[in-house]
């Protein structure tokens, strides 16, 4: 496997025309996401499309992602192409918020692996940068797109660091977005720092139901079975 090439089991992923690459948040809440009853789904800053590619896989939706930077739509639309779901997928390059403002449709599932850094120091390449940061998709221009074309019943899957979690969740509850399921991810299972929160948000309040994950035991990649059993359909090695 090239470095500008990542193989998964049933599709292929080129990166090199993209500034951010593969990686384990996509696969986590891929993986996580519970799409197999949804007819559409979004996918926000799609990046190579890896995440619109794992959806495909896991439901018969059709699939749009949306990405605002003009490398990220080529190589997205170029895996799109590729797979076995090409028929099934569109890829759009535009910011959300001119897909919101411009859309009648309304989506069974949204889901994003979004910018999230917001004080840090900006990476050198513009397009790093907006692929890092929250200048271009602010939480809160996240959260009123969300709600605009969101279905009554949809399901919005959103993955953040753990104090980015807790403002955007807080942001979220302002706007009647309520968070019903909460995933708790932590890099080794001997370390009680949380790394990472999968959120899934709905409009109507029910009751929370969390989880917590570790991805490795000690030792590195000595994966946990739990971490296995969640991403098994999607790389090879497991």
């Amino acid at each position: 496997m090239s470095q500008q090439t990542f193989v998964f089991k049933k599709f292929s992923i080129h990166q090199h025309k993209c500034a951010h690459k593969v990686g384990t948040d996509a696969v986590l809440i891929g993986s996580w996401a519970e799409v197999s009853k949804a007819n559409t789904i979004l996918d926000i800053g799609t990046g190579t499309g890896i995440i619109a590619l794992m959806m495909a896989q896991k439901s018969q939706a059709q699939i749009d992602a949306i990405d605002i930077e003009q490398g990220s739509f080529e190589q997205a639309e170029e895996n799109a192409s590729h797979s076995i779901w090409a028929n099934r997928i569109k890829i759009y390059q535009k910011s959300l918020q001119d897909f919101a403002a411009n859309s009648t449709k309304k989506y069974d599932v949204i889901i994003t692996n979004p910018p999230y850094f917001v004080d840090s120091s900006k990476a050198p390449d513009e397009e790093r940068s907006h692929a890092r940061h929250t200048d271009t998709l602010t939480f809160a221009d996240l959260i009123v797109g969300v709600k605009k074309i969101l279905s009554d019943k949809g399901m919005f899957y959103i993955i953040l660091p753990t104090k980015e979690a807790t403002d955007f969740k807080a942001l979220a509850e302002k706007s009647n977005l309520h968070l019903a399921k909460l995933l708790r991810v932590k890099t080794k299972s001997s370390n009680d720092l949380e790394k990472r929160h999968i959120m899934l948000f709905k409009f109507t309040k029910e009751p929370l139901a969390e989880q917590i994950l570790s991805i490795e035991n000690e030792g590195r990649h000595n994966y946990t079975e739990e971490y296995k059993k969640l991403t098994g359909d999607f790389y090879l090695h497991f």
